[in-house]
């Protein structure tokens, strides 16, 4: 089925678009009083993104609502973990915990890869559902956590600020915390391969805690993974290509080595400018940001002035798909989403005169 708006999968192909196409990362959530109505009735939160109806549902929400170029399946990064009987929980305003973490070479030897077909059957039950819906409407992303970002959560037991079971893992059994992160590589490619072929469109990688390394860490313990990650993924799907865009959050100081992994597209975070970004690395690859969440608790018109700021650092011609630095906040009022988006479709056209 041809799609009627391709805006998002032209620009990570760095080919000519009418106006600067859009996505927000986290753009199904609690924001929204109809994912929040979804989520009540779906009882908890794994229950709703195990139903594909209700996951089909709350994904349809913001592109019903806002004029967005791109769908992103919704999920969590923490299925792949789950599936491996490693007790997720959630606890309100702490966030997702597991019963089970592995914090030794003992515990990291007993884990197996899941069968993303078999174990993950959910997700692509989805994915499948989402894209039946979407019906041509626009594409679907699909996604996954990086290896480095899914082991911190498996290793601390849950979310942390000073990461220092993974890390301690990192500097004294550095073996050990290699074979997690081979085990979860094989896990994320199978993943994202079995969302590609349910109708995934494109997919997204996301290295929510990379920049929490030291740059020789960041390239052994993150890259490397993400590198093996690209090279097993399905590239072209349904006779078009299926891009990948890397995430690694507060990793503007490894853009160069980030966009030599053969990837699409990479995400940036509020604190790299979009144009040195594009001087450093736009001959390479498309590029994806980067508004400040925050920003979207101001006025209109400084959205608008933030807006207006972004898409003339980045400047003129496609590569650039606009979107927020990181997940956008529970707390954000839906109508400053409406004026950040009629601003950038107002905006934008300029650029790619």
């Amino acid at each position: 089925m041809a799609l009627q708006n391709d805006r998002f999968l032209r620009a990570l192909a760095r080919q000519p678009v009418d106006r600067t196409p859009v996505w927000m990362m986290r753009q199904a959530g609690r924001y929204l009083p109809e994912y929040r109505a979804t989520r009540e009735r779906a009882g908890s939160f794994m229950d709703l993104c195990r139903n594909a109806e209700m996951a089909c549902e709350v994904t349809l929400q913001p592109i019903d609502r806002f004029d967005l170029d791109a769908a992103i399946l919704f999920s969590d990064i923490l299925t792949i973990p789950d599936a491996m009987d490693m007790g997720l929980y959630f606890v309100p305003g702490e966030g997702p915990m597991f019963r089970n973490p592995v914090r030794d070479a003992a515990a990291i030897d007993r884990l197996s890869a899941p069968d993303a077909e078999r174990d993950l059957d959910y997700v692509m039950n989805a994915v499948s559902t989402i894209r039946r819906e979407l019906n041509g409407r626009m594409p679907l992303i699909g996604f996954s956590g990086s290896p480095w970002t899914l082991a911190t959560y498996m290793v601390e037991g849950g979310p942390s600020k000073d990461f220092r079971h993974v890390k301690g893992l990192l500097y004294s059994d550095p073996e050990a915390l290699h074979r997690l992160l081979s085990v979860l590589a094989d896990a994320v490619t199978d993943y994202l391969n079995a969302q590609i072929r349910a109708g995934a469109q494109a997919v997204q990688i996301f290295d929510t805690w990379g920049g929490a390394l030291t740059t020789p860490a960041y390239r052994d313990f993150s890259l490397a993974y993400m590198q093996r990650i690209v090279d097993g993924l399905i590239r072209e799907h349904e006779g078009r290509r299926v891009p990948v865009i890397l995430f690694t959050k507060n990793g503007g100081q490894w853009l160069e080595q980030i966009a030599a992994t053969g990837c699409d597209g990479v995400g940036l975070d509020w604190t790299t400018e979009l144009g040195d970004a594009r001087a450093r690395i736009g001959n390479q690859v498309a590029l994806q940001g980067n508004l400040d969440p925050s920003a979207l608790f101001g006025a209109p018109a400084t959205i608008r002035a933030e807006v207006a700021r972004i898409l003339e650092s980045f400047g003129a011609g496609s590569g650039h798909v606009f979107n927020l630095g990181h997940g956008i906040s529970q707390f954000t009022p839906p109508e400053n989403v409406t004026a950040f988006i009629e601003a950038l479709h107002e905006l934008s056209p300029q650029w790619h005169e």
